[in-house]
C-alpha cells in the first residue's frame, strides 16, 4: 500500500537504520529495518497494518504509507513497495537510501486485520493485485503459523509473470503447507495455457472460481468450499476491490466478514449508498485540527463534509475517500451527521460519536467537529 497522506493526527516517528534493500522485480524492492531493543514494543503489530515513512529528497519531504510483508512472529519490520514513476517518492526511497542509512519509520497503524481464532476451522480467501499482496502476505504467513485449522486461497493477479512478486516465497509457503493453502496466479496481459487464469480479477472471474474452483468441499460434502467461507481479504486497486467486495456480497458473504485495503487513493463509494436527504443550505462548520479552531459554511449537504471542506482548500487528513483507511476521522461534538458507509471504526468508537468526515453528510445546520484525536 502506498498513499500520500498528510498527517493531521499527531503519529509518533522514530529512526530506524535500513538493514536490507532488495530489488524484487523492474519496479518493486523490499526494504528491512533494524528494531532497537529499546523500541521492540513500540513496534509491535499486527498482521495486515503498516507504517510511514518520511522521504527526504532535497529541502522537500513527504510521508508514505506501506505495508508490513513481514508477520508478527518473524520479529521484524519489512516492506514492499512499488515505484510508479521516476519522480515519485518511491523512486527518491531507491535512489537516495541504502542499507546502513536511517529514516524516520512511524509506528504500526491500521485496521486491515483479523481477529485470531487458533482452535477454529476457518476458510480464508484473499484476493491481491500487484502490490496489493504485501498485506495478505503478512496475514497468510501468521495465519498458517497460529492458527493450525484454518486454510486459505490465495487468487493473485498481475498484469505478466514479469510483474509476480514474491512468487518465490508464496511457492515455498504453498509447498510447505500444500494440506492448508492453494495459490492461483492470473495474468491480464500475458496468455496463459489455461485461459481461466487470463485476465482481471472481477466479478466476472469471481463467479467461476466460486464455480470451478471454491465448489466441492472435501470437508463437507453437503456444501460447497464457497459455503464455508468465513473471511475475504482484498487489497488492490479501488476498482478491484469496489468490483470483489461487491460480489462477494452478492455471493452470500457478510459485509462485516469482507475486510480490503486500499494502496492509492480512490475516491468513489465500495458499496452503492442509496439514501435520500432533506436539502440543508449554508450548513455551518466548525472544527478543531491540529489545535487551531476553523469555521467556515458548506452551501448545502448535497456532497460529504470532506469533500466541501477539501474543495475550500481546507488541508483536513484524508487518504481515501471511500471510509476504509480512516485518515479523516473525528469527533462530532455538535449537530447531526448521517454516516452513509462505514469499514473503519468500531461499535465502540461511534457510540463515543467518532465519525468519518468522507462518509458523512450534514442532517442540521450546524456541526463542530475535532479532528485531533487522543
Amino acid at each position: 500500500m502506498e498513499q500520500q497522506i498528510y498527517k493531521g493526527k499527531r503519529t509518533a516517528f522514530h529512526w530506524l537504520k535500513i538493514t536490507k534493500k532488495e530489488q524484487l522485480t523492474k519496479n518493486t524492492f523490499a526494504l528491512e529495518f533494524e528494531i532497537p531493543e529499546d523500541l521492540k514494543e513500540n513496534f509491535r503489530f499486527e498482521a495486515g497494518q503498516f507504517v510511514s515513512l518520511k522521504i527526504r529528497s532535497g529541502d522537500k519531504q513527504c510521508i508514505k504509507d506501506y505495508s508490513i510483508t513481514a508477520a508478527p512472529y518473524e520479529n521484524k519490520i519489512s516492506l514492499g513497495i512499488k515505484m510508479n514513476t521516476e519522480e515519485g517518492a518511491a523512486s527518491e526511497l531507491y535512489r537516495n537510501y541504502n542499507a546502513g542509512d536511517r529514516i524516520e519509520v512511524s509506528e504500526p497503524a491500521g485496521r486491515f486485520t483479523l481477529v485470531s481464532k487458533p482452535s477454529e476451522f476457518r476458510t480464508i480467501v484473499g484476493f491481491a493485485s500487484g502490490i496489493g499482496i504485501t498485506p495478505v502476505l503478512s496475514h497468510f504467513k501468521n495465519i498458517l503459523h497460529t492458527e493450525p485449522r484454518t486454510r486459505l486461497f490465495l487468487f493473485f493477479g498481475n498484469k505478466t509473470s514479469d510483474d509476480l512478486i514474491y512468487r518465490d516465497e508464496l511457492d515455498r509457503l504453498a509447498k510447505s503447507h500444500h494440506n492448508r493453502l492453494q495459490i492461483f496466479y492470473f495474468f491480464s496481459r500475458e496468455k496463459t495455457p489455461n485461459s481461466f487464469f487470463h485476465g482481471r480479477l472481477d466479478e466476472r472471474k469471481l463467479s467461476l472460481i466460486i464455480n470451478q474452483i471454491l465448489h466441492l468441499d472435501d470437508t463437507d460434502e453437503e456444501s460447497t468450499i464457497w459455503d464455508a467461507v468465513d473471511e475475504v481479504l482484498i487489497c488492490g486497486h479501488g476498482d478491484m476491490i469496489r468490483a470483489l467486495a461487491n460480489a462477494c456480497y452478492h455471493h452470500g458473504i457478510p459485509k462485516k466478514n469482507i475486510h480490503f485495503e486500499l494502496f492509492e487513493e480512490y475516491n468513489n463509494d465500495i458499496y452503492p449508498v442509496e439514501k435520500e436527504f432533506p436539502r440543508i443550505e449554508n450548513v455551518e462548520v466548525e472544527f478543531t485540527m491540529l489545535g487551531k479552531a476553523y469555521s467556515t459554511v458548506l452551501p448545502s449537504n448535497e456532497e460529504r463534509i470532506l469533500q466541501q471542506l477539501l474543495e475550500q482548500k481546507y488541508a483536513v487528513p484524508y487518504s481515501c475517500k471511500s471510509g476504509i483507511c480512516g485518515s479523516c476521522e473525528c469527533i462530532l461534538e455538535e449537530g447531526e451527521v448521517d454516516l452513509l458507509e462505514n469499514e473503519y471504526l468500531t461499535e465502540k468508537e461511534e457510540k463515543k460519536g467518532h465519525i468519518l468526515a468522507c462518509m458523512s453528510v450534514a442532517k442540521s445546520k450546524k456541526i463542530k467537529l475535532n479532528f485531533d484525536l487522543r
